[in-house]
This record gives C-alpha cells, sequence and structure tokens, in this order.
C-alpha cells in the first residue's frame, strides 16, 4: 500500500510495508507461493532485517498475514494481466517499491511508467543505487495526484496515448479522496481503445468478511497514526458506477480469493485470503486524446 506521499513524512511507511510483505510471503510462507518479488528484500536495504523481522516472529499476526497476501494476490493478478494482453506500455500509479521493472523479462517487450510522488522517486532511486540494481528500463513519472496534471507528465516522459496500455493502480485509491480519484479516472478514459485498467479499492465496512474485519481493525489505526490514513471506501456497485461515469467498461471485480489460480489456496500454512481490498478490471472507452 503506498499513497506516494513523502513531501512532508520521509519515506512513505506503507509502501515499505508493501514491499516487505512481498519479499516475506518468499520467507515465511510455504510454497506455492502466490507470487515471487525476488528483487522486494535487496531493495529494502538496510531496512530489511528490520522489517523482514515482524514477520518471521509474528508472521500469524492478522496485519502481517494480511497484508503478504494482499500484496502477493493483487501482484500475481496483475502481472498475468499484462502477460496475456497484447500492451505495448505498463503504467504503474502509485509505484511505491514495485519490482516489475527489474526483475520481469516482460520490462523489456513494454515501455514502463513509474508514477507517484517525485519525493517518493528520489527515495526509491537512492535505494536502486545503493542496492546496485538499474534504472535505464523505467521511465519515473513524478506526480502528485490531489494536485498535478498526470496526462502532461505522462507524456512529457515519453507515454504515447495511442498505444494500448496496461495502468495498474493498486494500493492507492484509499489513500486518496473521491475528487482524486475522478480526476485521474478522467485523465486515463483518454487514453487509446484497448488499454486497460486495474485498480484496487477497499471494501465499505459492511462488506468485510470477518478477516476483513480484524485486519481492518489493526490496519486502519496504524496506517493513521503513520500519517497515512485511509480516506475512501467502496462497494463493487459504487466502483462500477464511478469509472461508468468516466466511460469505462467494468469486467469484472477479483477478489483475494479468485485473483489467483485456486490451487494456491490449498496451503499447509496459515496464509489465506482477506476480504479487505478487492480489484477491479475495466476497459477504456478511447475516447479524446489526451
Amino acid at each position: 500500500m503506498d499513497n506516494g506521499s513523502t513531501e512532508t513524512k520521509g519515506p512513505s511507511r506503507t509502501a515499505m510495508m508493501a514491499a516487505a510483505g512481498r519479499a516475506a510471503h518468499l520467507i515465511v510462507d510455504r510454497a506455492p507461493h502466490l507470487f515471487q518479488d525476488t528483487v522486494a528484500e535487496t531493495l529494502l536495504g538496510e531496512r530489511a532485517a528490520e522489517l523482514l523481522s515482524y514477520h518471521r516472529e509474528s508472521g500469524d499476526h492478522p496485519v502481517l498475514s494480511g497484508t503478504r497476501s494482499q500484496v502477493s494476490a493483487r501482484s500475481h493478478y496483475t502481472e498475468a494481466r499484462l502477460a496475456a494482453g497484447d500492451f505495448e506500455q505498463y503504467v504503474i500509479l502509485g509505484a511505491g517499491l514495485d519490482t516489475f521493472a527489474y526483475r520481469s523479462p516482460l520490462a523489456g517487450q513494454v515501455a514502463v511508467f513509474e508514477v507517484d510522488h517525485p519525493a517518493t522517486q528520489a527515495w526509491k532511486r537512492e535505494l536502486l543505487a545503493a542496492a546496485g540494481i538499474g534504472d535505464t528500463a523505467v521511465e519515473f513519472v513524478g506526480v502528485d495526484f490531489e494536485r498535478d496534471d498526470l496526462a502532461a507528465e505522462l507524456t512529457a516522459h515519453g507515454f504515447d496515448p495511442n498505444r494500448p496500455t496496461l495502468v495498474s493502480w493498486l494500493g492507492v485509491t484509499m489513500y486518496l479522496t473521491e475528487s482524486a480519484i475522478a480526476a485521474t479516472l478522467d485523465t486515463l478514459s483518454r487514453l487509446a481503445p484497448g488499454t486497460e485498467l486495474v485498480m484496487e479499492y477497499a471494501l465499505l465496512p459492511e462488506l468485510r468478511d470477518e478477516s476483513g474485519r480484524v485486519f481492518a481493525e489493526f490496519a486502519l489505526a496504524a496506517t493513521a497514526g503513520q500519517g497515512e490514513p485511509l480516506l475512501s471506501f467502496f462497494s463493487p456497485e459504487s466502483v462500477t458506477a464511478l469509472l461508468n461515469s468516466h466511460g469505462f467498461t467494468v469486467a469484472d471485480h477479483v477478489s483475494q480469493q479468485t485473483a489467483v489460480d485456486a490451487a494456491l489456496w490449498q496451503r499447509t500454512d496459515g496464509l489465506h485470503p482477506v476480504d479487505f481490498c478487492r480489484l477491479v478490471r475495466a476497459h477504456n472507452p478511447g475516447r479524446t486524446r489526451i
């Protein structure tokens, strides 16, 4: 989870926790793994030992196990969509410490644009340099979602609005106001026909399952205490209405349970799906170009 805002607080704690969750999944949880992020631990650098120790020592805690299932399932689903589609560009909104461009062979086949707050990106590039990880396979697009012109920033960095694109928007919308979400959707609605959006959203309290309610009890207080409170919650119906109002066609809503192959949830450890956040996959209408 990452809202991409480090302007006054320093490095995003939620970005670090998401990366630690992906890294810890390979260490704490048994095979079969939902997703394999082989770079996250290295990218975390000197913070890795501390952040991973929480998972090693208390991996069954609802926030820690729930984070591992959330970040692993959503990454699995989104990168599988990228591999299955005929996309020429991959835009990662609120990229945080996403590692796709530094580990996936697909990074050499599509143009990758990481969009996040400039301060977050500067911090990430310092981590990449310290880890000896090259960043030439990605364009860094600095944007404050509440204030900046996403379209202008993307095109200034070589993005072609006429080429089919997969847009990944994971772990972000819950940290934004609905007006900021709507403004971003308005920009995305003007991308080329064939563009697809995978967006994660937090469920309204009454729609969460028991695991989701327990996760929320701990997670909402923790993120607020770190200065990164959750601001927006939706039902699948309200997300569909919001996307439809910007011309998108919703293909499906995806829970953690259905984001990965069913066999991956046939586990011998305690990892299980948590219905706190869901993904929505929508097709772009290809309106007037940006």
